[in-house]
């Protein structure tokens, strides 16, 4: 993880709930600054969401905080993003599993639906050193040719688990998602493979964009909950 040993958690008062020193590390070390546009500078470190331009949003902070610790991420671990967004939480993704001496991204995959926020996002994190696998397309479709994933993250509401997600999602593994079919009825739920069946623990109320799939239309490509 880069070494900001001296700059502060920019958010250590209000999150007493995140409790993992490595995912307050890797909040120190990722300017949020960095992944939006400069007429809302001025509330980079307000923990809220922002527009981030095609009706999406970078999350509050807070709620990416809580969703990576859930994951219990490790320097390695291969991660699967859906809804890369403006590129802070990949960045986020980038500190959490990078090991010493390697390319910070390696084992990061992000898909985007938008190709204009993609390439932003790109460009960003190239300029701050990460190099994370970076592709526009369908997140409920997940990224076959990379599978297995140690985790998946999704910051996009889906009504169902895609089944290509839980396909995708090795054994042992962590998936974090919003679900929901209506806008205030979204649950952050936790999901992990254990012997190959699904066990899930619902860690509260969140809103989220949708995540929008034709996937969705089709109840096989639903995993059974």
């Amino acid at each position: 993880m880069t070494n900001q040993a001296a700059k502060p958690f920019p958010w250590a008062d209000q999150w007493p709930e995140i409790v993992d020193p490595r995912v307050r590390a890797a909040f120190a070390a990722v300017s949020r600054r960095a992944f939006i546009e400069e007429h809302l500078a001025r509330f980079a470190e307000q923990d809220a969401p922002l527009p981030i331009g095609e009706g999406q949003t970078i999350s509050q902070p807070f709620v990416v905080a809580l969703m990576v610790q859930a994951l219990h991420l490790q320097p390695g671990d291969k991660v699967l993003e859906i809804g890369a967004g403006s590129g802070f939480q990949t960045a986020i993704l980038c500190e959490l599993t990078a090991t010493e001496g390697g390319v910070r991204g390696a084992t990061i995959y992000g898909v985007e639906r938008h190709a204009g926020l993609l390439a932003r996002a790109a460009d960003v994190l190239a300029s701050l050193g990460y190099a994370p696998h970076l592709r526009v397309g369908d997140g409920a479709a997940g990224w076959t040719e990379a599978a297995p994933f140690d985790a998946i993250i999704a910051s996009a509401v889906a009504p169902h688990v895609p089944r290509p997600l839980w396909e995708q999602l090795g054994e042992g593994g962590r998936m974090i998602l919003p679900v929901g079919q209506h806008e205030d009825d979204q649950q952050l739920w936790l999901v992990r493979k254990l012997d190959g069946q699904m066990r899930v623990e619902k860690l509260g109320g969140v809103r989220f964009v949708p995540l929008i799939s034709p996937l969705f239309d089709d109840p096989e490509q639903w995993a059974e909950e």
